[in-house]
């Protein structure tokens, strides 16, 4: 059995005066909590807010609950930091590969430098083909998601061009879902016969176009997701931290 915390969208941001570390914060000691810790912690994007060295500086709290951490970046990130703060060698898109348990976990860098829309480089849909060839229980990790998920500011700056990575997908059944973020929602849908599970933000929540504005809610809780690998299965909770 293994356990995956999910957050997303933490957007340290060194001038906000403290709120965003104070809603990350909240994550973290709840998970210190927990009767049974978490087998990795898993970050889809947006770590920093405006991707600076000292915002990463602050982000690294993160790893202090011991456990394997897994991070892609998202569009507030700046890739040549980003790369700095994960230790990964290359150029262009940071892509990952980890391993927690039966699981695979294939990190892959969905930004766009200089964008807030999402798109997978063919170089990085080609490691993605070969990551999954290998034919382990695998978990396909980005930013942005590639399906609309009905909020007309959301799906203007979703993962486009996800036509290419269905075709990927479909070549290997062991694909369990994809996971992302961006939205600031907790969001469930389906893509290429798998999964869609979005993690809901930690610094603000998404307001949905029938609850109000369709902006952004920063007086929300901050939340996150669990996801339980058990026999073969995956289940998802998605939670507010008490």
């Amino acid at each position: 059995m293994t356990l995956i915390a999910h957050v997303s969208d933490t957007h340290f941001d060194d001038g906000d005066g403290g709120r965003s570390a104070e809603r990350a914060e909240r994550v973290l000691s709840y998970l210190e909590r927990l009767r049974r810790p978490v087998d990795a912690v898993l970050v889809t994007g947006d770590v920093a807010d405006h991707g600076r060295a000292s915002e990463y500086s602050a982000a690294t709290v993160l790893r202090r609950l011991g456990v394997p951490l897994l991070q892609t970046p998202g569009n507030h990130d700046s890739r040549p930091e980003f790369r700095r703060y994960v230790a990964a060698a290359g150029a262009g898109p940071v892509d990952q590969i980890a391993r927690v348990g039966d699981l695979v976990f294939a990190l892959c860098d969905s930004s766009i430098p200089g964008r807030d829309d999402g798109w997978l480089a063919d170089e990085t849909l080609a490691w993605l083909d070969d990551v999954l060839a290998e034919g382990a229980p695998s978990l396909v990790c980005f930013h942005h998601p590639p399906v609309k998920i009905g909020h007309p500011a959301a799906d203007r700056v979703r993962q486009f061009g996800a036509a290419r990575l269905a075709e990927v997908i479909a070549r290997h059944p062991n694909v369990l879902a994809l996971l992302c973020g961006h939205v600031h929602s907790a969001t469930a849908s389906v893509f290429a016969g798998v999964p869609v599970l979005s993690a809901p933000g930690v610094a603000s929540t998404l307001v949905l176009p029938w609850e109000g504005d369709g902006g952004l809610d920063r007086s929300a809780p901050p939340a996150l997701a669990f996801h339980l690998y058990d026999a073969g299965r995956l289940t998802t909770f998605f939670v507010v931290p008490g």
